[in-house]
């Protein structure tokens, strides 16, 4: 996603891969305007207008499918909590990975995760939101992983490697319909099993830690590129 590279402050940056990733779900070119739209009402600088608090103004008008002003403004009141609480995104998960690490959670991103949506959860009156998927439930959190994949990763066309703390070794693998239709057809996921879920997710990630340990989620844009242009019949 191009749109947080428009930016060059680093908490611009961050924001706006989260909100990229919220609305990445439907057609490449609804999603390409829909974006234009979100960047639209934000200004210049998307972390100026959450600490501004210039969300307020915002309405409901649709931004993208069922993702409205009024899902935007929970984003930015969600946000500002995180960066009055944590100082920044990248150090409250530090925070999850670090309390994860200390109890021995097998899957300390998800714990980070958790985190994130809790936070976001308290900066709006302890109300959850269905846009930002809950990582202990048995979701892919695909849009949620895809905002990691961009903000760790330092190597990718599209990845900002912003977050220098975290290793790219910890992410999992964005999962969705078309990676899960190249995964099955190569092998990687057993065909049999149909549901796009956390499960799939962690078995996915484990079978591609065999070619890559150090950073799994190298393969997801590949995997995705071939599924949405039709390598897999």
């Amino acid at each position: 996603m191009r749109f947080p590279h428009r930016f060059s402050r680093r908490e611009d940056r961050e924001i706006a891969a989260f909100l990229a990733a919220a609305i990445a779900w439907g057609r490449r070119d609804l999603i390409l305007r829909s974006a234009e739209r979100l960047f639209s009402l934000l200004g210049p600088s998307p972390f100026a207008f959450v600490m501004a608090g210039n969300y307020r103004r915002l309405r409901e008008g649709s931004i993208h499918r069922t993702f409205f002003e009024g899902d935007l403004r929970y984003f930015c009141r969600g946000f500002r909590r995180c960066y009055e609480r944590y100082g920044s995104l990248e150090a409250l998960f530090m925070t999850g990975l670090d309390s994860a690490g200390s109890a021995g959670e097998p899957e300390p991103i998800r714990e980070a995760l958790a985190l994130f949506r809790d936070t976001m959860a308290a900066g709006n009156g302890g109300l959850y939101t269905k846009h930002i998927a809950d990582p202990r439930s048995a979701s892919a959190c695909k849009r949620l992983n895809l905002s990691l994949r961009w903000l760790v990763r330092r190597e990718g066309p599209v990845d900002l490697g912003l977050w220098r703390g975290i290793s790219p070794a910890l992410l999992h693998i964005p999962l969705d319909l078309h990676v899960g239709r190249v995964a099955r057809s190569l092998g990687l996921l057993d065909p049999a099993r149909k549901a796009n879920d956390r499960k799939a997710v962690l078995l996915l990630t484990e079978r591609l830690r065999e070619f890559c340990p150090e950073d799994p989620a190298r393969y997801d844009l590949a995997l995705f590129s071939w599924g949405a242009g039709g390598g897999i019949s």
